[in-house]
Order: structure tokens, then sequence, then C-alpha cells
């Protein structure tokens, strides 16, 4: 991409109209939380698989220190 089509993108996005936060957010329909028990999820079914799952996401993470 040459400089002036990385300008004349940027001028582009530049000349759209911006939204506010809130607009974007009414847009979506989203609601504040207000509880932390509507963040909660029952991902794992069991302890024994969050360990393990733990392990793994160790494991890849070192990886390549070994």
């Amino acid at each position: 991409m040459s400089a002036s089509s990385a300008d004349s993108d940027a001028g582009k996005a530049a000349a759209r109209p911006g939204r506010s936060v809130t607009q974007l957010l009414a847009a979506k329909g989203t609601r504040p939380i207000r509880s932390l028990d509507e963040l909660a999820a029952d991902t794992f079914e069991s302890d024994e698989e969050l360990e393990e799952f733990l392990a793994f996401t160790y494991a890849e993470r070192y990886r390549h220190l070994a």
C-alpha cells in the first residue's frame, strides 16, 4: 500500500460521522451489568476438568522454553 492510498483511506474514515459509545451500545441493545452473577458461566463440568485445562494451558504457554 502506498502512502497516498493510506492517506486516502484515512480521509474516508475521518469523513464518516462517528457515533458515541452510548449510541453504539443503544444500537446493539446492550444494558449495564447489574450483578456479577450475570457473568457466571458453567464452562467446566468438574474441578478435575478445570485442572486439566489449566495444566494444558500452562504447558502450552511455556512449551517454547523447554
